[in-house]
């Protein structure tokens, strides 16, 4: 025996707002690190560098594009301005200090 399907068209679980929407939405008007976007959103940090990549290229296109902070050395406060990766560097170049201060991320607020 076959069972018959329904005629019912299937109608798509409604969705909130991507990974991305979400990153950019707590990232609107504020400052914050990869460590307190984790915390915010629920995806892990190492998760957010990568989607952050995505978001600086999209955003980038509108008025509205990604700030970057860069990081700095506590020990000698040297600047990593010229860092296109978006994690954290591991040591300062300068004095081989690991205490550094991670990049902070933030988007103009949309007006």
């Amino acid at each position: 025996m076959k069972k018959k399907k329904s005629k019912e068209p299937i109608i798509p679980v409604a969705r909130g707002e991507t990974i991305r929407q979400k990153i950019i939405s707590v990232l609107n008007g504020q400052t914050l690190s990869a460590k307190n976007l984790s915390a915010e959103t629920g995806v892990p940090e190492k998760e957010i560098y990568e989607h952050l990549e995505h978001i600086q290229m999209s955003v980038s296109k509108r008025e509205n594009p990604l700030i970057i902070v860069p990081a700095e050395c506590k020990k000698c406060g040297f600047v990593f301005k010229k860092r296109d990766k978006l994690k954290k560097p591991g040591k300062c170049p300068v004095c081989r200090s690991e205490l550094i201060q991670e990049p902070l991320f933030s988007i103009k607020k949309i007006t």
